[in-house]
């Protein structure tokens, strides 16, 4: 692999994405890395404002569920992700489009070949260069979920099932690009695992 500008964490609810999104995004600043630290849905105004509708609101249908997602993704990339590639800072997003795939393709169910047409347009090919799995049982991560649940954590048994199969599907079909961690073991633990994968693209 060679040098890291995009990075992206993904998994199943109660995970730990936005902990370890955050310790990276320190450690880089620390070293002097000029840092852009994002997520999904959200990241712009227009972004954010659609968070809302897509996980809390009531009666969203999935078709619509999905086009809430790609709106929010082509305002990021094209606000956010692009500009501060080409000004040569670092990337780390909390979830991009590997969710999509993850939760309404193998969760929800809708085509594969349908989602990936869709996503390349609203992203313009954009992909990131290092994808971080925190792989957790659909049982431990919804056990960590003590607040107010959204529309997914609310989602049966065995959607979550479907979505943590999902990912590992996506890991195992492109292990450059994806690194799989177990996200049950201690939080620094899993920072230095991510450390040292970043930092060999560092030098």
């Amino acid at each position: 692999m060679g040098k890291i500008s995009f990075i992206v964490f993904e998994g199943g609810e109660g995970c730990g994405k936005t902990t370890q999104t955050k310790a990276l995004a320190d450690r880089l600043r620390r070293l002097g890395f000029h840092i852009v630290l994002t997520h999904e849905p959200g990241g712009t105004l227009l972004g954010n404002k659609l968070r809302r509708w897509v996980k809390w609101g009531r009666g969203v249908t999935t078709q619509t569920e999905l086009f809430l997602f790609l709106s929010s993704r082509s305002q990021l990339v094209n606000r956010v992700i692009r500009p501060a590639l080409e000004k040569g800072q670092i990337v780390i997003c909390d979830r991009f489009d590997a969710s999509t795939f993850a939760y309404q393709g193998y969760g929800r169910g809708m085509d594969l070949d349908f989602l990936r047409m869709v996503n390349t347009f609203v992203t313009d090919g954009f992909s990131p260069d290092l994808i971080v799995l925190l792989d957790i049982s659909a049982e431990q991560g919804l056990a960590r979920k003590k607040m107010k649940l959204d529309v997914f954590e609310r989602e049966e048994f065995l959607f979550h099932q479907k979505v943590r199969e999902g990912y590992l599907k996506m890991a195992a079909a492109d292990p450059e690009r994806w690194m799989v961690v177990d996200a049950t073991l201690p939080e620094v633990k899993i920072q230095d695992i991510v450390w040292e994968r970043v930092q060999e693209s560092l030098g």
